[in-house]
């Protein structure tokens, strides 16, 4: 069919009446919707659905105007590991990939990353940024490493080339070691000892120059065009086992946080936030620690007027020990509700059959994304964002049975993988843009189902939908007075970005078979360049018109 005629139809259609539930209604809305299944059969699936009405009846009813907590965003880590895989492709595949993983207009606008400060299961060796000692000067060693330097940072560039407003959290797996001290060794924490890279403790008499090593870490990566937007002050605090490693229990962690690190950030007029605690849900407490409501217990020993205090945001956690049900009624909807919480880390690999998108991805869409948010959690992130085949490369004592978010073809760099951590952060990001907030629902719910709904800050609502059920569901959702017919197949996930606003669709006089006009390529309605336009599709030129191709 010629394009013009094409053209002149859907102009026509969109002045049609359309039918739904027994009454006729003008569609004037559209929404991009986005559909994976556990079969592979879809994957990430884009389709663009006008409102077929305003029927609410069996529908998921989004309340804009109740909202809830603002959303940070959704991310993965980007380790040594990470980065050296990614360095092996070719650099057109790779920046393709990063492209659609992280542009907020010509992918699905990934915005949050997580790295550590110094080494970590995942590096290419155990350092830190700071590994020689000189009592006179306590940092005058300090420095960036060759993981950093080499392997890094240039992703990081890479990235935020396509994502410039990307959010970074930094973590430390260990302190230099000459800063620990081992209690069960019977060592002094005011000695000179030189700990070891895995387990001991912070010693005090080095609380305020700790944080002078935070405050020179963000400084060095600003150095490098590289904004650290938020820190942890120990990762896993509770695992003194991880290859390069710290024991930090609350009461340590609070006093580091009160007289060290926040103070050193203030005077240094950085704003980087603070989340003092990230780890397990259950505080480990199969180890008989006595750690349980950690955060909360450091909050009230720290109490106020601190230096620094305004900093202090929240806490991370992971799902390596517990539920997320285990800090609901203390944490989540206890009395500091203002603090924030962030999901910070979740592992796939041969323990959970991590390749197995049919096991896995709704169930990690509900787990990691889904019920966090609808508990008050801000972002979530998963570990690694890619490893080869060969769950490689990983450290001693780390983890060798674990798979990235993406698996690179160890003998062919150019060829990949998804996984379920991939497409869960991609369905959230994709949907859900930073600065929105959860919302309210009523109406509709089925067995096996689960959903969140979010107000963007472009007045664009969303919507996540997890279906772990054996049948494929037909979902209606209505939203701001449109309604909304979506599949959600079985064990698969959808996200949908709803209520874009549509004027009369234009003409264009010119373009050739390929769908391109004579001043660039198509658009999607999410701003995303199109090269194989669809037969029915409503798309946006260049110059800014809307046709029905």
């Amino acid at each position: 069919m010629n394009l013009t005629l094409q053209i002149f139809l859907s102009r026509l259609s969109a002045a049609l009446l359309i039918m739904w539930g027994g009454g006729f209604v003008l569609s004037a809305q559209y929404a991009r919707v986005l559909t994976t299944s556990g079969d592979r059969t879809q994957s990430l699936e884009a389709t663009t659905m006008k409102a077929y009405g305003n029927s609410t009846d069996d529908a998921i009813i989004l309340r804009p105007s109740r909202t809830n907590q603002e959303i940070d965003g959704f991310g993965y880590a980007i380790t040594y590991a990470s980065c050296y895989n990614l360095l092996k492709m070719p650099e057109n595949v790779r920046k393709d990939l990063l492209r659609k993983t992280f542009s907020p207009t010509d992918g699905h606008g990934v915005s949050y990353v997580r790295i550590s400060v110094g080494c970590n299961d995942f590096s290419s060796d155990e350092y830190t940024l700071c590994d020689n000692h000189d009592s006179s000067d306590h940092l005058r060693h300090f420095s960036l490493h060759s993981d950093e330097i080499r392997y890094v940072i240039p992703i990081l560039k890479e990235i935020l080339e396509f994502n410039p407003s990307l959010k970074i959290i930094a973590a430390p797996w260990t302190p230099p070691r000459w800063m620990k001290y081992h209690e069960e060794r019977g060592e002094s924490p005011d000695g000179d000892s030189t700990g070891d890279w895995t387990g001991g403790r912070l010693r005090p008499k080095y609380y305020s120059v700790y944080g002078e090593y935070f405050v020179k870490f963000v400084k060095a990566m600003e150095g490098n065009g590289i904004t650290i937007y938020a820190i942890s002050p120990q990762n896993e605090p509770l695992n003194w086992d991880n290859s390069a490693s710290c024991y930090m229990p609350w009461t340590d962690m609070a006093d580091f946080v009160s007289q060290g690190l926040a103070p050193a950030l203030k005077r240094a007029g950085l704003k980087t936030r603070i989340y003092v605690y990230d780890h397990n849900y259950d505080y480990d407490a199969s180890k008989g620690l006595g750690q349980e409501q950690y955060p909360l217990k450091i909050y009230q020993r720290m109490g106020s007027g601190f230096e620094g205090e305004e900093l202090v945001a929240g806490a991370c956690y992971h799902n390596y020990g517990g539920k997320l049900d285990d800090i609901k009624e203390d944490v989540i909807w206890g009395d500091r509700q203002d603090k924030e919480l962030i999901f910070s880390e979740a592992s796939i690999g041969e323990w959970n059959d991590g390749r197995n998108l049919w096991a896995r991805l709704s169930y990690e869409m509900d787990e990691l994304v889904i019920s966090t948010l609808l508990n008050r959690f801000k972002a979530s992130l998963v570990w690694n964002f890619m490893l080869d085949t060969n769950k490689s490369p990983y450290r001693p004592k780390g983890c060798s049975t674990c798979y990235g978010a993406v698996d690179l073809n160890a003998s062919d760099p150019s060829d990949y993988t998804l996984n379920s951590h991939y497409y869960i952060m991609a369905h959230a990001s994709d949907a859900v843009k930073p600065g929105a907030k959860r919302i309210d629902t009523e109406g509709w719910w089925a067995n096996n189902l689960s959903y969140a709904a979010f107000l963007n800050p472009d007045n664009t609502t969303a919507i996540l939908l997890s279906n772990q059920g054996d049948t494929d569901l037909d979902v209606k959702v209505h939203s701001n007075g449109n309604t909304y017919l979506m599949k959600v197949p079985r064990k698969g996930v959808v996200s949908a970005r709803m209520d874009f606003p549509t004027s009369a669709v234009s003409n264009i006089e010119v373009a050739d078979d390929n769908g391109r006009d004579v001043n660039g390529i198509f658009h999607d309605l999410n701003g995303r360049r199109v090269t194989d336009p669809c037969p029915g599709e409503i798309y946006v030129t260049s110059s800014g018109d809307k046709i029905k191709y």
